[in-house]
Order: structure tokens, then sequence, then C-alpha cells
């Protein structure tokens, strides 16, 4: 393996998403370990149609997904915790890897996941994990041993978008470790 491809998968429409800083955050530590990355962030999701299971053809946006998933090593999904669960947002990006269904290697079969939450709160952000976890298990991935939570009750970021907390900033760097550990091992195999 020369360069793993890490897809990020994740964000809010709202400029300057602290979601989507943690998962550029992640990317980034990615790349210090010779990743090359891929981000689709909320303004991207944003123009994903609701998905439905119809026969009609894929949009340009759902097949450039669906594509980078299909080429990646290993994938980070970062969700803000909306009511206890992931946002309507990233679930109808997951739901949009459905035009993977009928690839050699379906869904995020093979692949290590990343889970990233952001929620106001230590419930919301508990209770979101664990449903991402159940959807990527549903996906066939493999969600790594561990999934950062972070409490956005106070600003995690500060003006140029670092982590304000060090243990925010070792959760990201740590999903972004065991995603490269488990694309290496994958490639090794």
């Amino acid at each position: 393996m020369t360069r793993p491809l890490i897809v990020g998968i994740g964000g809010t429409t709202r400029p300057e998403s602290g979601t989507e800083k943690a998962l550029v955050q992640a990317l980034a530590a990615a790349e210090a370990q010779g990743a090359q990355t891929r981000l689709f962030g909320g303004a991207f999701l944003a123009r994903l149609p609701v998905y439905t299971p119809s026969e009609a053809p894929p949009t340009p946006e759902q097949n450039e997904l669906a594509d980078a998933v299909r080429q990646a090593d290993g994938v980070i999904v970062a969700s803000p915790g909306y009511h206890g669960s992931i946002s309507g947002l990233i679930k109808n990006a997951l739901d949009s890897l459905e035009l993977l269904r009928g690839d050699p290697r379906p869904y995020f079969q093979g692949r290590p996941v990343g889970c990233i939450i952001t929620a106001d709160g230590w419930q919301a952000a508990g209770t979101t994990l664990m449903a991402l976890r159940s959807i990527i298990h549903a996906l066939r991935g493999w969600p790594t041993p561990f999934g950062a939570a972070l409490n956005s009750t106070t600003s995690l970021f500060d003006d140029e978008g670092r982590c304000r907390e060090p243990k925010d900033a070792w959760q990201l760097a740590t999903v972004a470790d065991q995603v490269m550990e488990f694309a290496r091992m994958r490639a090794a195999t």
C-alpha cells in the first residue's frame, strides 16, 4: 500500500460547522501518516437528493460519493448529535451508499470506519455514537474500537480551527490512527 485513500463524510450545512472542523482535523491526522484524503462536507452532502429506493438513475453527486467510497481504504464519518441520533444529512449520505450494494465489496465491507460525534452534551454524544456504530455494522463496515465524542456545550475550536482542548485533539487523532492502522492491516492480507 503506497498512500491509502481515506474518505471523510460529515458536517452540517452551517458554515464553520464544528462537526466538519472535527472531520477536517481527523483527515489531517491521516494525511500526516501518509494518507491521501477526500472530504465530503456539509455543503456537498446537502446537494444529495433525499434517498429513495426507486429506479431513477443516480445523480452525479450520488455517483461521486459512491465512487469515492468504492475506492476508499478507510472512511471517517462525522455527525452532529440531533435528538439522540445522527443527523438526517449524514443518514441520507449513508443511505445513498445503497449504490454499492452489488459491488464485489458492497457498502463499507472490508473498510475501517472511524466515528466522530459532536453533540450538545454527553448523553446525546453517547447515544449518537452508538447509533452511528450500528449503521456502520449494517453497512458491513468495521467501526474502529475508539469513537470520538466531543461535547459542544463549549466552543470546541479556536479561530484557526484547532481543538481548544488537548483531549479533543487526542480523540480525533486516535480515530485517524485506528483507521490508518486497520487500512494498512487490510492491505497486508
